[in-house]
């Protein structure tokens, strides 16, 4: 489902995922893409992972590059896993298309330990802007589909997203956020839902914050 993962290196949002993860983890990555974010774990993490994808030609590429890929979706085939069967489940840009967010959160969290969980920021101050300027949903780097044609059908904010959380008692164990360039800026540490694009959060329901 995601195609964003990087092609060549490794984006920075990847990068911070990739500092989260302990080596030597099971790790399933829901909506893997090309399989970048696994077979860098794999090289620098040395964790034994696997991922879920729909598309066939980002299946392909998972293959070449020795990731374990299985062809499934999301939405509708995660109850196949065991419970706590990986350390860690990561989905990268994905939360938005899903068809029952709340759902896949808690099969993360059932199938794994902990999860962590990116996603664009629809309150982001240039998506304010477009629509106060133009009056129409916004189009950007992040968000790169006009209104009749995207796959993000629900789209939320920070606050939405750990509204979410609080309700499912759920304990923020890491969040950060990054902006258009995937960098940790001073304006986005300062005020996150007005100027971060995008948010990368590691989630539990067993440990609290230090």
């Amino acid at each position: 489902m995601n195609a964003n993962h990087a092609q060549s290196g490794l984006r920075s949002d990847l990068n911070t995922i990739q500092n989260w993860i302990k080596p030597k983890s099971r790790v399933l990555d829901l909506g893997c893409g090309d399989g970048t974010l696994l077979a860098q774990l794999k090289k620098n993490r040395d964790i034994h992972g696997y991922g879920l994808e729909i598309n066939p030609d980002q299946i392909l590429e998972c293959v070449k590059k020795g990731v374990n890929v299985i062809g499934q979706n999301m939405d509708e085939n995660l109850a196949n896993f065991k419970t706590d069967s990986f350390d860690m489940v990561v989905m990268t840009q994905a939360l938005q298309a899903v068809h029952y967010p709340d759902h896949v959160i808690d099969e993360m969290l059932r199938i794994g330990k902990e999860c962590i969980i990116t996603f664009p920021n629809f309150a982001h101050w240039r998506c304010r802007f477009y629509l106060l300027a133009k009056g129409r949903m916004p189009v950007s780097k992040n968000l790169p589909y006009t209104w009749y044609n995207t796959p993000n059908i629900h789209l939320c904010t920070f606050r939405d997203f750990e509204a979410l959380c609080h309700r499912k008692s759920l304990t923020i164990l890491h969040r950060t956020v990054v902006d258009s360039n995937a960098k940790d800026s001073f304006a986005s540490k300062l005020l996150p839902n007005l100027f971060g694009e995008t948010a990368i959060y590691h989630i539990t329901r067993h440990h609290s914050l230090p």
